[in-house]
């Protein structure tokens, strides 16, 4: 919800929060994620949409004036313990990448964070994963969190 609704997602209750990602997640014609699973079991998550349903993170970068509507996000991740450090993102990277082109993206944007200049954990990917993806870094927040992009016309 934060890509959503900015710095209120700490400020709302967490029931408040979960509610409001339920309904997002159950509206409209493309679902908002993509979900992994190891037979029966969900094991990660991406969330993938067009960058409207992200309003925050869209305006928020200085140097991306070129989007176009037809720009998705991947802004979030979740990999269940004991999937973690196996190729799971990477593997969710790519199915995004599909799921985008076959909704008509003409790019996809992230904001991962860069692993070698700052040790905190992360939800939203690194650097270097999207970068073997075939993502490249086209503006800056801070040193740690480009905004990287892959163009997929």
């Amino acid at each position: 919800m934060y890509g959503r609704i900015g710095p209120a997602y700490r400020k709302q209750p967490p029931d408040r929060n979960r509610h409001e990602f339920q309904q997002a997640a159950l509206s409209g014609d493309v679902p908002q994620g993509l979900l992994a699973f190891d037979g029966e079991m969900a094991v990660g998550w991406c969330q993938i949409t067009p960058i409207e349903a992200v309003p925050y993170l869209k305006k928020r970068w200085i140097g991306a004036e070129d989007r176009r509507e037809e720009t998705w996000f991947i802004s979030c991740f979740y990999v269940r313990k004991g999937y973690r450090r196996r190729g799971m993102t990477r593997t969710l990277i790519e199915a995004s990448i599909a799921h985008a082109r076959r909704h008509g993206a003409k790019a996809i944007e992230a904001m991962p964070l860069d692993g070698g200049k700052s040790p905190s954990a992360t939800g939203s990917g690194y650097v270097s994963t999207f970068e073997s993806a075939g993502f490249q870094a086209i503006a800056h927040r801070d040193a740690a969190r480009p905004l990287m992009r892959l163009s997929l016309s």
